[in-house]
């Protein structure tokens, strides 16, 4: 299965509210683009200690998703092109229902695996000037999801986004997402039980499923 990438986006630490800085701002570039271990070689991440880094180099968040979010916005100029929620690939046909934790993707020339789903935060809602738009994300499970990057290369828009490998079929993005952020672990503990045994899993997920383990004597 391979996917038709529509942009590939970078971006630079800049001003975003006062002085904190953020780099959520990104745009199309037509070049190729290497990819090492950090990511998209040129794209910056203002604040490492909640983006970025080894488990999260990558950000794709689905062109699909934007006729939804113009049906709740209304009229939002950010929609108009990729990049309104801070993404590195922007492609259509992939959601949180049919990426799943583990998957393994070659990038251009690169090879990706999917990490966790996005976190939001409330540079969403600042981005957008619109109060709730970090709360639709969580509602709606429209996340995005992270890469990290287990063979360097070279991607531009137009290459392809192929599956090369699924060995987590059980654990889609959204039900992912459902369990460890949405409220969801308290009835089903089985399922926080069983998710301890996925090595590849994101390290801050790692932690916030034995947080949740321990708060529901799920281990």
């Amino acid at each position: 299965m391979e996917t038709p990438i529509l942009a590939v986006l970078l971006g630079k630490s800049q001003p975003f509210r006062g002085d904190e800085p953020s780099a959520i701002g990104k745009l199309p570039v037509m070049d190729a683009v290497a990819v090492d271990a950090m990511g998209l070689v040129g794209d910056e991440q203002a604040d490492r200690t909640v983006h970025g880094g080894i488990d999260k180099a990558i950000h794709h968040y689905p062109a699909d998703h934007y006729d939804w979010w113009r049906s709740y916005l209304g009229d939002a100029p950010l929609l108009d092109a990729p990049g309104a929620f801070g993404e590195n690939i922007s492609t259509t046909g992939l959601d949180e229902q049919n990426v799943f934790l583990g998957d393994r993707f070659r990038l251009g020339t690169a090879l990706i695996e999917v990490t966790q789903a996005r976190q939001p935060c409330w540079k969403l809602d600042h981005r957008f000037q619109t109060k709730g738009v970090m709360a639709q994300v969580v509602k709606t499970r429209r996340t995005g999801w992270y890469y990290r990057v287990l063979e360097p290369g070279h991607v531009r828009a137009g290459d392809g986004l192929e599956l090369v490998e699924r060995p987590y079929p059980e654990w889609p993005l959204a039900s992912l997402f459902a369990l460890l952020i949405g409220g969801e672990a308290k009835d089903r503990l089985a399922d926080l039980r069983a998710l301890r045994d996925v090595p590849i899993l994101a390290e801050t997920w790692k932690a916030r499923r034995a947080k949740l383990a321990e708060q529901f004597g799920a281990d």
